[in-house]
């Protein structure tokens, strides 16, 4: 399901991104936000913050629910992940500068997520809420079902 040629450019793309970001706001990008955003993206599929309390036992961080949690709260609202509420698990933003009209295919096999954009649909959605006076805090869109190589 997915287009992703390297992997590890990926990874090395988002944490360049997200260390530039955090500059530019004046942000701290502690060593703890940057393993949980490095965890997110080993792979394309979405990592539950369970998932993540368990990767870092036993590295250098006595991290526990909370602290995970706080990580992920600093990760989504500077823009560097996306948050799945069907799944209740994170992605990697794949772009994070360029723009957040973006849906995700989720497949139920699986459990790639990959990220989709659509200015038409992004624009649908927004002609909407302004034609019913509403304000999102977030818009993500998630379509489930399965990708060609499950089906």
């Amino acid at each position: 399901m997915l287009d992703c040629q390297d992997h590890e450019v990926c990874i090395e793309s988002a944490m360049r991104d997200a260390e530039e970001i955090c500059q530019e706001k004046g942000l701290r990008f502690t060593e703890l936000r940057k393993e949980v955003l490095k965890l997110i993206w080993l792979s394309h599929i979405p990592a539950k913050a369970y998932d993540i309390l368990e990767m870092l036992k036993g590295k250098t961080w006595s991290a526990k629910p909370p602290t995970v949690y706080r990580a992920l709260d600093f990760l989504l609202e500077n823009g560097l992940v996306h948050r799945l509420d069907s799944i209740n698990a994170y992605i990697g933003r794949s772009h994070p500068r360029d723009h957040t009209g973006c849906y995700f295919l989720i497949c139920t096999e699986c459990n790639e997520a990959k990220e989709c954009c659509s200015p038409e649909l992004s624009e649908a959605i927004e002609v909407a809420w302004n034609n019913n006076s509403f304000r999102p805090k977030r818009v993500t869109l998630e379509v489930l079902g399965q990708c060609g190589a499950c089906r």
